[in-house]
């Protein structure tokens, strides 16, 4: 007798967390793959043995004609992931051998469309929002903390949510990010203002919050000892944007994208940002090069030696590029 859908979704979210899935991402997938069941009982189908290849494309016709809650066509990033967890449902059958064709195998997700973040700070906004907090306060001081990881490392919300103490390494001015988008561990480092700053909280703040409800393990906590929340997160970078008199929606995406924008516009090399940024592809990365105005040819004058030759002393100078026995990659 074959498993039902509820008996087969609960076995690859354990099989998930036996592989290091943080349980937000575990939600994510479970989720996804419980809108695909849905789709396949409307179409009287109770056995995952019977989807197919066919099958499959007509899901993802069905995707792409969704509407989204607010009534419009699903968006790219959600339809991928709808996409994404049924792939990983048919690859966990397959491994498991209760499949013997992955019928997903063929399926691609949709082509990102081309589209620049809608909002990225200058330096004089975010060193706007950074004044914000009153560090004469605990509360201050945590908040200042927050926002200059932010936007000295550039992770994700989730990323931030996740850390815990040992994450932080102070003396070398790292931070550990694990179980990034994908699973992804990373380690990115920490500017001298966020250092400062995410000392502060550690030393001063923290432990007189976690005191009163127990350490919990989490390096953000609030001020009554417990976790801090997604959601008091994201309401407190917006607070601080719209206490600092942007005009601009103000979240902590839109620094992720502000810290990049920043970091492409004063010259990092755009294979750097994306393993900052924990992307898979960097092709996702080339956006801010177009974000951040850089002017592509003037750059290459200016770095590529035999250019940089000609803009200093105007005329060409002799350039050794290779030494002997280095090949040429």
């Amino acid at each position: 007798m074959e498993p039902s859908f509820e008996e087969a979704l609960r076995d690859f979210v354990r099989c998930m967390g036996a592989k290091g899935y943080n349980p937000s991402t575990q939600e994510d997938y479970a989720g996804n793959v419980a809108h695909f069941f849905d789709w396949l009982e409307g179409k009287d189908i109770r056995d995952v043995r019977r989807v197919g290849k066919d099958l499959m494309q007509a899901y993802v016709l069905h995707l792409g004609e969704s509407k989204g809650k607010k009534g419009q066509p699903m968006g790219w990033a959600s339809i991928c992931a709808r996409i994404r967890g049924v792939k990983r449902f048919f690859e966990y059958l397959e491994s498991t051998q209760q499949i013997l064709v992955n019928p997903t195998e063929a399926i691609r997700e949709p082509k990102r469309p081309s589209r620049l973040p809608r909002f990225v700070l200058t330096v004089e906004e975010m060193e706007r929002v950074l004044a914000v907090p009153d560090i004469t306060t605990p509360m201050g001081i945590r908040s200042r903390a927050i926002l200059e990881v932010f936007y000295s490392t550039g992770v994700r919300l989730g990323e931030m949510m996740a850390l815990k103490p040992q994450d932080v390494n102070l003396d070398e001015g790292l931070l550990r990010v694990n179980e990034g988008k994908g699973a992804k561990d990373r380690v990115v480092p920490l500017g001298e203002e966020a250092k400062k700053h995410l000392k502060l909280y550690i030393s001063e703040v923290r432990p007189k919050y976690v005191r009163q409800a127990g350490d919990h393990g989490q390096l953000w906590v609030s001020n009554l000892g417990t976790p801090l929340g997604r959601i008091s997160v994201g309401v407190l970078v917006r607070q601080a944007g719209q206490k600092a008199g942007i005009e601009k929606p103000v979240s902590p995406h839109t620094l992720r994208h502000t810290f990049a924008t920043h970091m492409v516009k004063n010259g990092a090399d755009i294979l750097l940002v994306s393993q900052l940024l924990g992307h898979s592809d960097v092709n996702v990365t080339q956006i801010y090069v177009k974000v951040a105005g850089v002017d592509v040819k003037k750059a290459h004058q200016e770095t590529h030696p035999r250019e940089k030759d000609k803009v200093d002393n105007g005329e060409l100078q002799p350039f050794i590029l290779w030494k002997r026995g280095v090949a040429h990659a």
